[in-house]
């Protein structure tokens, strides 16, 4: 039986103007498959070009070359407000640095994107509430963002990501912000989420650690991937010398 991929990149080639004008590749014919459920983690030295392929994945950003394929969906048989929309319905986006509005109230920043998709209102209270419950935080609902500690902020982040049960979720750096201690708590939630509702997660992050409770990771270099260490087809490693 085949093994579903919800995440395929092929062959995908990203190039930036950089700023003495000559050309920089930050995805080199990059190949990935990520499955159904899977909780994976992409590492690598500072532009290598981990955030660019989460971009490019998410479709927050376009592609050279290549093809991206979201759950068989190809990314660019979408329009850009086609992409916009399946985007707000299927995916959940955690940052570093919470992207929360700081004259919002938690409960009003989680349920902000459902309005804005034309949820209503009582519909978006309902459903922001319940995941600031998941992530045990209902007691911080009508509070602020400078109210909160980083992890509850972070909290919120996640219930705001996780609020419309999307199929995948793609944290950049989701505890680069916070001491061990939380970062740990915030990855328990994580792994909480993965294992119940089976959502799958894309993390790119520096810290070994958080890495290593994923199912396996991702290590990029120049734009391409040169290791990754999830099993497939009874391997337990696969790597690449290009």
């Amino acid at each position: 039986m085949a093994i579903e991929n919800i995440i395929e990149a092929r062959a995908v080639e990203k190039t930036y103007a950089g700023g003495t004008g000559n050309p920089v590749h930050a995805l080199r014919g990059l190949d990935l498959a990520v499955r159904r459920g899977e909780l994976i983690s992409i590492m690598g030295a500072s532009g290598c070009g981990k955030t660019t392929l989460l971009n490019c994945l998410s479709g927050l950003d376009g592609i050279d070359s290549g093809e991206i394929i979201i759950d068989g969906i190809p990314l660019n048989s979408m329009s850009d407000n086609e992409r916009t929309d399946y985007r707000a319905s299927n995916m959940g986006f955690v940052f570093q640095l919470y992207n929360l509005l700081p004259v919002l109230s938690s409960v009003e920043n989680v349920e902000l994107p459902m309005l804005i998709g034309g949820t209503s209102a009582s519909s978006a209270r309902k459903k922001a509430m319940e995941a600031l419950d998941m992530v045990g935080l209902i007691e911080r609902a009508t509070h602020r963002p400078g109210e909160l500690s980083g992890g509850q902020r972070q909290r919120v982040t996640i219930a705001r990501a996780l609020v419309n049960e999307p199929s995948i979720v793609w944290a950049d750096e989701p505890t680069g912000d916070l001491d061990s201690e939380t970062a740990h708590e915030i990855m328990d939630l994580i792994l909480e989420m993965n294992a119940e509702k089976n959502q799958t997660f894309v993390i790119v992050t520096h810290a070994i650690d958080v890495a290593e409770r994923t199912d396996g990771i991702v290590s990029m270099r120049d734009g391409i991937i040169v290791e990754d260490t999830r099993p497939r087809l009874g391997s337990e490693k696969v790597e690449s010398t290009r």
